[in-house]
């Protein structure tokens, strides 16, 4: 078992976001989870991400206010507790319209490693 504090959380940049802090709650250290990462996201107003995609897919999971989610000209709001999966090499735009922070979970698999 690993317990983390959210004060022993630590900052990461992820690339093409705006207006954005990201902690990570869980993953990349000794006794963490060993298949993903979770991240812990604080949108502005006006901020977001991309439009980009990754080669792995990932979950979003609004914990408070409100995020647009934009894959393929189809926008989805989502509220508290709405989630998300983001397929592998799908294109999507984030983006916080509202004039509130929205909170968000992200779940990340890790990168693959390349054979030695």
């Amino acid at each position: 078992m690993l317990v983390k504090r959210f004060e022993e959380a630590t900052p990461y940049d992820a690339p093409n976001h705006r207006g954005v802090v990201g902690l990570r709650l869980q993953g990349f250290e000794a006794g963490g989870p060993t298949n993903q990462w979770v991240g812990f996201s604080q949108f502005l107003p006006g901020g977001g991400a991309g439009p980009d995609s990754t080669p792995f897919e990932k979950v979003y999971v609004v914990l408070e206010g409100s995020m647009t989610v934009i894959v393929a000209g189809q926008e989805s709001v989502l509220g508290p507790m709405d989630s998300v999966t983001i397929a592998p090499g799908e294109v999507r735009e984030i983006v916080n319209r509202s004039h509130h922070v929205c909170k968000m979970l992200v779940v990340i698999p890790y990168p693959a490693k390349v054979p030695a």
